[in-house]
């Protein structure tokens, strides 16, 4: 099952001239989907594949140089190059492939961690390279899949294990998948990278986070609860952000004295390696972590949206200066607001100036959404901002293109 966005964006940007970059967590269907999309467009035989993985794929590439790279690959319609942050100085390496090769040559580089990317491709590929981030499967692929009913109907399935393409795909192995997912590929490219000596803390700071997935963060906090000062906290936190395990996402504030202007939540990009990690599956309607789970669910399912809009440049992306750019679109800010007195809403986001809020109830009886209470200060402090009260009875706007 492949993601039929990047599939239909990336096919109008081959034969540009520019190195196409794919960035996601391992196990997401990068090398699926490169396989299946090259071979439906007749290519297979064209096309050759590179795991950087691999020691004798490293080594190819330790000194090469343009000569090399042109008698190696000129002949090629494609070149893919598998997890390709384990190849040093990458960035220089794809630089001089891009300046080399005949432009016929498309140049297709997967990383399931952007922390050496980040670092070595960037700056040599500036204006050389279009980037993608690819998740795991999302509510929008999976109701194009079976339709918006089946879809909802899984939901309290989807809360406890996630979107994983493996488990997704294996019903009834739901947990034996999650946790070789966990043990085998979450943090291999971290310790592996980073030379960790103390795995253990840092499983421990990622249980730690979930158990907080909805609420404010401290890194003195977790510090003290994993036997970790704050910058090391912090450091670890950037690269489990950048191995596209967990995001953060800031605190609102720009009127009002008492908003909290320093907080941050942070979120998994997948329910299921989030329970995995507290080897937690009780069904969802027996949980007590519930609304927590609905709330990392919709907002990790947002920002998959919002990256795929941005692939297509749909006209629901909205623009704004300074907002994050990814491939052709450009994404809006995002936010939760708090203050000190403990008002909140759930999610915001900033639209060509206008400010969008959500509230996300799970329980949508209609005494628990009766009780609910806008906060008006924020609305006094932001007129002209719209609210929604997010229940499963009415998401479909807020994930579905």
């Amino acid at each position: 099952m492949i993601h039929r966005k990047l599939e239909k964006s990336m096919n109008t940007r081959f034969g540009q001239g520019k190195v196409i970059l794919i960035m996601g967590a391992r196990q997401t269907g990068k090398t699926t989907l490169l396989r299946e999309l090259l071979a439906g467009m007749g290519q297979a035989q064209e096309t050759v594949f590179l795991n950087g993985d691999e020691s004798d794929v490293r080594a190819l590439f330790e000194n090469i140089s343009s000569a090399r790279l042109k008698a190696l690959f000129g002949g090629k319609r494609f070149v893919v190059i598998d997890e390709a942050q384990r190849i040093r100085d990458i960035g220089l390496k794809l630089k001089l492939a891009a300046d080399n090769l005949p432009k016929t040559v498309q140049i297709i580089a997967t990383g399931s961690s952007s922390f050496d990317l980040a670092n070595e491709v960037n700056e040599p590929l500036t204006g050389r390279k279009r980037e993608f981030r690819l998740f795991p499967l999302s509510f929008a692929e999976m109701v194009n899949y079976h339709g918006p009913l089946e879809e909802k109907r899984l939901l309290p399935h989807r809360l406890v294990y996630g979107y994983y393409p493996e488990v997704v795909t294996n019903p009834g192995n739901e947990q034996e998948v999650l946790r070789e997912l966990s043990d085998s590929y979450l943090y291999k490219d971290i310790l592996t990278w980073e030379r960790i000596k103390k795995p253990e803390k840092l499983i421990k700071l990622l249980q730690a986070l979930a158990l907080q997935i909805g609420s404010q963060v401290s890194y003195s906090e977790l510090g003290q609860l994993c036997s970790l000062d704050t910058k090391t906290v912090e450091k670890y936190l950037v690269l489990l952000e950048q191995c596209f395990v967990i995001f953060r996402l800031g605190s609102f504030s720009r009127n009002l004295r008492n908003e909290l202007k320093f907080s941050r939540k942070i979120y998994f990009y997948d329910n299921g390696i989030r329970n995995s990690l507290l080897a937690d599956f009780t069904i969802a309607e027996t949980r007590r972590d519930t609304g927590a789970l609905w709330e990392n669910f919709l907002v990790s399912e947002r920002m998959k949206k919002l990256e795929y809009d941005c692939w297509l440049g749909e006209k629901s992306t909205p623009e704004k200066s300074g907002s994050e750019k990814s491939a052709s679109g450009t994404r809006p800010h995002t936010w939760f607001w708090r203050t000190v007195s403990q008002q909140e809403i759930d999610y915001i986001e900033e639209r060509n100036g206008t400010i969008s809020a959500w509230e996300f109830k799970w329980n949508s009886g209609m005494g628990s959404i009766k009780k609910y209470k806008k906060p008006q200060k924020f609305f006094e402090a932001y007129p002209g901002s719209s609210f929604t009260l997010l229940t499963p009875d009415v998401m479909e706007d807020f994930l579905l293109p």
